[in-house]
């Protein structure tokens, strides 16, 4: 696949999904390459986290759900869901 064809978008882990790249310090977020007509979805499953591990994703602020697709440049933040009382 040419570079032409791929996507580059700025993904940042929130919380409990942490531990999936355990190296990104808090803050940090990480260059991730797709192929074009990625969806938020195919973004999930290529960072190896469970769906059911996902609760929220932002896509530039807006919230989105896995269908959307993602373009360069996009900024992705992925949160898990959030108990307590």
């Amino acid at each position: 696949m040419s570079e032409q064809e791929r996507i580059t978008v700025h993904v940042k882990l929130f919380a409990t999904l942490r531990r999936y790249f355990p190296e990104l310090g808090i803050g940090e977020t990480m260059e991730v390459r797709l192929p074009k007509g990625a969806t938020v979805g195919d973004l999930v499953h290529h960072l190896r986290i469970p769906a059911d591990h996902v609760k929220v994703v932002f896509v530039n602020g807006i919230v989105r759900d896995e269908a959307h697709p993602l373009a360069d440049g996009d900024e992705v933040g992925i949160f898990p869901p959030v108990g307590g009382g």
